[in-house]
């Protein structure tokens, strides 16, 4: 009788199991690509209620594209998107001459469907954003796992069932993003002198200085290259017992949207993480550790206010130990774990 109570419960944890990854995968938070009005897209959507936000990006390549952010909203009854481009925050020309793409903000509706199979489309029309009476096009995206474009969201669609859908951490994601990069208009005018016509006299000799090298620009470091290279500053070193140890991260003042990334004996665990006065949660079981263990904190940014700052809260047994780590461009902070049996 236990036994075939026990196989149940297993079967019912199964099942509950696949519906929460079926149902996680069917959300309409992530990234979509496409094209809207004949315009290749590629979209970054967060649902926080009924509520949407993100970025767009109308593209022809890489180096050619404008991004907006987006707000909008979910009409779950009617498994309807409603978004529409909200601010030009950055946009970057090419040197092909392809066109420039998304010149004018629009309004997009679009159906949300799965057909089946991991497979999911939206499927629309879109608009003037001022003048919604104004067709400007049909709208075909499918959903990806992958970006081609980088930004702050990325941090939340890839943790967005693992804590990452708390509205505070959106809202404060949603700050960090809105910083516009300014956008040229027009070209600049330049003054022209009026053209003097010369003397007879032979024009004097100007001696021609020797053109100085090209300057080379270093590419940016990836956080690989971050952590081999900055110093590790010990912090603290703390004893371990038990089955498992719960750190949590916050930012140590102000939130000024710092962001750090975590090595554990010299292999990244966790990247993009966005400080917060909430905590970002990592356990670690402690039958996978060594003996010695070095947690060391590589700063991605310096935030608003330099340096990068957080307070961690570590919990080990019936015990809370607190650290304040600092990080910037040419350290990082270091924590050391030490398993009692060694001590």
């Amino acid at each position: 009788m236990k036994r075939s109570m026990l196989k149940n419960s297993y079967i019912i944890l199964i099942i509950g199991s696949v519906v929460l990854q079926q149902a996680a995968a069917q959300m309409i938070t992530g990234v979509w690509r496409g094209k809207i009005n004949r315009q290749k897209v590629e979209l970054k959507i967060i649902q926080k209620g009924d509520s949407l936000r993100g970025t767009s990006y109308y593209y022809q390549s890489p180096n050619n594209y404008r991004r907006y952010s987006i707000k909008g909203f979910f009409d779950e009854p009617n498994n309807l998107a409603i978004w529409w481009d909200d601010e030009l925050l950055e946009e970057k020309s090419g040197r092909t001459g392809l066109g420039s793409p998304g010149k004018e903000a629009l309004r997009s509706e679009a159906d949300f469907n799965c057909p089946g199979e991991g497979i999911m489309k939206l499927e629309g029309e879109a608009n003037l954003k001022e003048d919604e009476n104004r067709p400007k096009g049909e709208v075909h995206l499918d959903k990806t796992n992958q970006p081609s474009f980088y930004d702050e969201w990325d941090f939340v669609i890839e943790n967005f069932t693992a804590g990452a859908n708390d509205p505070y951490i959106i809202d404060s994601v949603g700050l960090i993003a809105r910083h516009p990069v300014p956008v040229k208009t027009e070209k600049p005018v330049v003054f022209k002198p009026p053209v003097v016509k010369e003397k007879a006299n032979p024009p004097p000799v100007v001696a021609v200085q020797p053109k100085a090298p090209p300057v080379s620009i270093a590419a940016p470091l990836t956080i690989e290259q971050k952590f081999a290279q900055r110093q590790k500053i010990p912090v603290l070193e703390i004893p371990i017992v038990g089955d498992s140890i719960e750190l949590n991260f916050y930012d140590n003042a102000e939130i000024d949207g710092d962001s750090i990334t975590l090595f554990l004996n010299n292999r990244l665990i966790f990247k993009h993480i966005y400080l917060t006065d909430k905590p970002f949660t990592v356990k670690l079981p402690v039958s996978e550790l060594l003996q010695s263990n070095e947690l060391v904190m590589v700063a991605e940014n310096l935030g608003s206010i330099p340096p990068n700052t957080s307070f961690m809260v570590a919990y080990i047994g019936e015990k809370r130990y607190e650290a304040r780590l600092e990080s910037n461009e040419g350290s990082s902070a270091m924590i050391r774990f030490v398993k009692e049996s060694e001590r």
